[in-house]
């Protein structure tokens, strides 16, 4: 059958579309596809949980931070998060809005500021996060402890050759 699948191999693209760009090519390919594809199913039900709080990952990712790190300024934010200013801009204008962070001038430096939780932001992490615990240990849970820890070291290999 011309068109159908590669059973064994489900990344395998249609034998009528396949194309080859040599061995190292196509299976840099398929690592970023299978990259993606896992991402985007962690993301997924990750997002139904935060959505179910009213939060975006964005706005997450910043209370999640400042929960385990306290007090942070909004530049070191953004870089752990891997965010754009622009973006980090709504995002924190919005926490600021629904009272879930508050901002911190920073001695020195009028142009700069530091958010910290509120009570009611606190709060709100207190209650998102378990259950953000219980969500990726169920989508990670067919992954033995050794390839959890091989994958991880994968991932910081490939990102010091960013730094």
């Amino acid at each position: 059958m011309a068109n159908s699948r590669d059973e064994r191999d489900p990344l395998s693209p249609r034998e009528d579309t396949r194309r080859d760009y040599g061995p190292e090519n196509n299976l840099n390919l398929k690592v970023v596809i299978s990259l993606s594809r896992g991402v985007a199913a962690l993301n997924r039900n990750t997002m139904k949980n935060m959505k179910s709080y009213g939060l975006t990952s964005s706005q997450f990712m910043v209370l999640e931070i400042l929960y385990h790190k306290g007090e942070m300024r909004v530049c070191d934010i953004t870089e752990k998060i891997l965010s754009t200013a622009g973006n980090m801009t709504v995002v924190i204008g919005n926490l600021l809005k629904d009272g879930y962070v508050e901002k911190m001038d920073t001695v020195g430096d009028r142009r700069s500021y530091s958010l910290r939780l509120t009570p009611k932001g606190r709060e709100i992490i207190e209650r998102v996060f378990p259950k953000h615990l219980e969500i990726l240990r169920e989508e990670l849970e067919s992954l033995e402890e050794e390839e959890k820890e091989e994958l991880v070291r994968l991932m910081k290999k490939m990102q010091r050759r960013e730094d």
